[in-house]
């Protein structure tokens, strides 16, 4: 095989690994705002107007709310339903800081967009401390302390990101604006996977619950760190097995998206 002809397969082979690598992350984003605006809906509609109105005891239409509404603690349900209504938007705006043609085309929008989001990730994290360690919204140990490392690593690594972003490191921004997004993000991974193992497995635990607590959001991380990898990489192979995985990933999350979303609607109706 001549020279010229390796040369070309080989350029061949790493233009499709990049188109693939592309494909599946494009893929992996579209399931994911599908679902994070389902998520958003179900807030807005489920907390909303029974915030606005006071009327916390309508909570207690979800069985599954570990202290939402508490007889007689005004200040700590205030704080549940901010944190919750702050989580709409974490689920709107962190959508919006991925898309490309916003940060081309419209970057005052991108700028202000991503204040606001790291100033509200932060404010979920410390309401989230509160309700859990304040409050005593605790369910297993496991699960507090990971909601409780999610909440330290949304504030390091927003932190980072925002001082990234004051000393114009462009490129340190994106990294830890987009490791942010994973951890701020982790709640919503939680209940996404814990239903999608829930239908793969027919409610069978497994363990993996457990674990969940926590590769909620570390799992997301590293496969952001594999993807960033990837695609920094002249490796063809290292393109294809990420973009593999990441395509078998979303299949999980939309299993997920869609189990939660019936849930969702079960509740409202």
């Amino acid at each position: 095989m001549s020279t010229d002809v390796l040369t070309h397969r080989l350029a061949v082979s790493s233009a499709v690994g990049t188109a693939a690598l592309k494909g599946a992350a494009q893929f992996w984003f579209a399931v994911t705002v599908i679902g994070q605006w389902a998520f958003l809906y179900y807030i807005l509609a489920f907390y909303g107007n029974s915030s606005l109105q006071g009327n916390f005891q309508a909570w207690t239409r979800n069985p599954h709310l570990l202290k939402g509404y508490v007889p007689g603690d005004t200040a700590g349900n205030l704080a549940f339903a901010a944190h919750a209504l702050l989580a709409a938007v974490i689920a709107f705006g962190g959508a919006i800081q991925l898309v490309p043609q916003i940060r081309a085309r419209a970057i005052s929008v991108h700028r202000w967009n991503g204040r606001l989001f790291l100033v509200t990730a932060f404010a979920v994290s410390v309401s989230g401390l509160y309700l859990v360690w304040v409050r005593g919204a605790r369910g297993s140990v496991s699960g507090s302390v990971g909601i409780s490392l999610d909440a330290v690593l949304i504030l390091l690594f927003g932190a980072l990101a925002w001082r990234a972003a004051l000393a114009r490191d462009v490129s340190g921004h994106r990294r830890w604006a987009l490791r942010t997004y994973m951890v701020a993000n982790g709640q919503w991974f939680l209940r996404v996977g814990m239903i999608a193992w829930m239908v793969l497995d027919q409610g069978q635990d497994r363990g993996f619950y457990r674990f969940w607590n926590f590769g909620c959001y570390l799992v997301p991380l590293a496969v952001l760190e594999l993807y960033n990898r990837a695609r920094e990489s002249g490796s063809s192979s290292a393109r294809y097995a990420t973009a593999g995985g990441l395509i078998v990933l979303t299949v999980f999350m939309s299993i997920g998206i869609f189990g939660l979303t019936m849930f969702y609607g079960e509740i409202l109706n």
